[in-house]
């Protein structure tokens, strides 16, 4: 593949129904230089905004989508891009890239490794080199691909637009039927030390490292998404909605939304887990309703997530001092003891 497209000179192969490379159909946030505004009315551009816009359009259609007048070779995985080191040293990633890999000629050629970067995907590092040249890859940015995009723009750096337009996009995502997909990403991402407990230190580079301090936003979203909306998306407390139907031919549920609720938490890392029960923001009536949702969730955890992990998972409701008012709940995971057998001399 030449210039993350497949076909003669640099062709753009347009998916079905959808843009080529933003230039219709573009939904997303206007990347031209509109006049401005005056008395409520738009005044036309001037003629160094559309100077500067045809230009802008020159060099995305003629220099990345083309690569003419190319004088660097990116490899990256499978595909070879024909680009420009003069738009390429924006970003530091790539400028020190070209700075260490030996020229052929007054050709530079580098060479992007990913092996350990699995969250930086094709598509989404082809937009991020695509957006050096013009803000019209923006339009390109979809819920399916923001993570990679977020991913490619963190590393290339100093791309702090592309990386808040991508991780919007990722946040809005978060969903009842994308959640699956978020759990396990939040999964693989270290957990910050409160002071109160030895760091677990992981010598290997972590995937979620490229995202630097995106990855504990997005944990922080995912969570949020958890206590907050998720109990409200599901109707806790109330009867089966369209969004918690009941199987065909099946009862009325007393609390439809709770269950729900209870199959999405048998499977949420156990930090997450327990960072989500203890908090008071996960409104579920009293104190006690939590606790006794945490325990059920526990007894579904034992058939799935936490099966065969050497460890136990258990709940307990603290009470406050001597008061005898409940405190809080309180969510513990001890390692099983192993049993030990004598050998006989």
């Amino acid at each position: 593949m030449m210039n993350g497209h497949s076909g003669p000179s640099n062709g753009v192969a347009a998916a079905s129904g959808a843009a080529a490379d933003g230039y219709t159909n573009h939904t997303g946030p206007s990347t031209s230089a509109g006049g401005p505004i005056a008395n409520g009315y738009a005044q036309p551009p001037s003629l160094y905004q559309i100077h500067n816009e045809d230009i802008v359009n020159h060099l995305y259609q003629s220099g990345f989508q083309t690569g003419n007048y190319a004088d660097t070779l990116l490899h990256v995985r499978a595909t070879a891009y024909r680009l420009h080191a003069l738009i390429l040293s924006r970003s530091p990633y790539l400028a020190h890239l070209m700075s260490t890999s030996p020229q052929s000629g007054s050709q530079h050629i580098i060479y992007v490794n990913l092996d350990h970067e699995p969250e930086v995907t094709d598509e989404g590092f082809h937009h991020a080199l695509a957006y050096l040249y013009s803000g019209v890859a923006l339009a390109n940015i979809r819920p399916e691909n923001a993570r990679g995009v977020l991913a490619a723009a963190c590393l290339l750096g100093r791309m702090d637009d592309l990386c808040n337009y991508a991780y919007e996009i990722c946040r809005q995502s978060i969903s009842l039927e994308t959640l699956p997909s978020w759990l396990e990403f939040v999964d693989a991402i270290p957990v910050p030390s409160d002071g109160s407990s030895t760091p677990v230190i992981d010598h290997q580079h972590s995937r979620t490292a490229v995202f630097g301090p995106y990855a504990q936003r997005l944990r922080e979203d995912v969570f949020n998404f958890l206590v907050v909306t998720l109990p409200n998306l599901v109707n806790y407390g109330g009867q089966a909605t369209p969004t918690t139907p009941l199987p065909e031919g099946a009862s009325q549920h007393p609390d439809a939304g709770r269950e729900t609720l209870l199959q999405v938490f048998s499977r949420v890392p156990f930090d997450l887990f327990k960072a989500a029960i203890e908090s008071p923001t996960f409104q579920l009536g009293s104190v006690h309703s939590r606790f006794k949702f945490a325990k059920d969730a526990i007894e579904l955890r034992k058939q799935g997530i936490a099966r065969g992990t050497g460890a136990e998972e258990t709940v307990v409701l603290a009470f406050g001092g001597n008061t005898g008012q409940s405190g809080d709940v309180l969510v513990t995971r001890k390692l099983r003891r192993r049993q030990l057998w004598k050998v006989g001399s």
